[in-house]
């Protein structure tokens, strides 16, 4: 009997275990393009639980990638392009709100190729570089060399003031895996693309209006929790 009770109770603690861990937040985009599965990083929690309540209310369904930049960067998120007529200029659209900004650059979070982030307005306008509610971009980019990244680091330095520094780790994905630098410490990563890289490839590579908007739509058909 006694033996039994000890079984049961092993169970109970390997059940309650099991339940205590977390599991990753994932996101399935559906779009015109294929499909690109997205985890949601614990470390930013405001942009991810954000995210993740959009998924699941259905914001982005039917929402167009209406911004892309070859070797750059593709953009969508924006409510107005649901229903966008052709040729049309987005990206002012969003929610009443906005994210605090959320660097993870100690957390080796920064913009490597296929990372997900969230867009924002400038400086200018937006001095505490919070993000859109709504509005985000998938990281593509480029391979750089270290004469690059050098002169790259000017640039971070001049509009950081020198409180962003790419470590020897980062220059080197930079310099193999690729990605945007110049953007580390001013916007917010909080996901990384897992399967569908080279869905975001084919999309990058679409021709553009001078807009940047797709001349033929790219459209997230719908997105949900995986």
């Amino acid at each position: 009997m006694k033996n039994i009770f000890a079984i049961i109770a092993v169970a109970v603690m390997i059940t309650l275990v099991a339940s205590c861990k977390k599991k990753e937040t994932r996101v399935v985009m559906e779009t015109t393009k294929g499909d690109i599965e997205l985890k949601l990083y614990d470390a930013t929690p405001l942009h991810r639980d954000n995210f993740k309540n959009l998924v699941e209310e259905g914001a982005y369904d039917s929402l167009l990638f209406h911004r892309i930049i070859k070797n750059f960067m593709i953009q969508g998120g924006d409510p107005d392009s649901k229903y966008a007529e052709p040729g049309v200029l987005l990206g002012d659209g969003d929610l009443p709100y906005t994210i605090p900004a959320e660097f993870r650059l100690d957390e080796g979070i920064f913009h490597r190729r296929g990372t997900l982030a969230a867009a924002r307005e400038g400086d200018d306008v937006n001095p505490e570089q919070r993000s859109s509610a709504m509005q985000f971009y998938i990281v593509w980019g480029k391979v750089f060399n270290d004469e690059e990244l050098d002169r790259v680091q000017g640039r971070i330095d001049k509009y950081t003031n020198g409180r962003v520094k790419l470590t020897s780790e980062m220059r080197e994905v930079y310099k193999t895996v690729g990605g945007t630098p110049h953007l580390d410490g001013q916007y917010t990563v909080f996901g990384e693309v897992v399967s569908g890289l080279d869905v975001v490839d084919a999309i990058q590579q679409v021709a553009t209006d001078t807009n940047d908007r797709p001349v033929e739509d790219v459209r997230i058909i719908r997105a949900y929790l995986k």
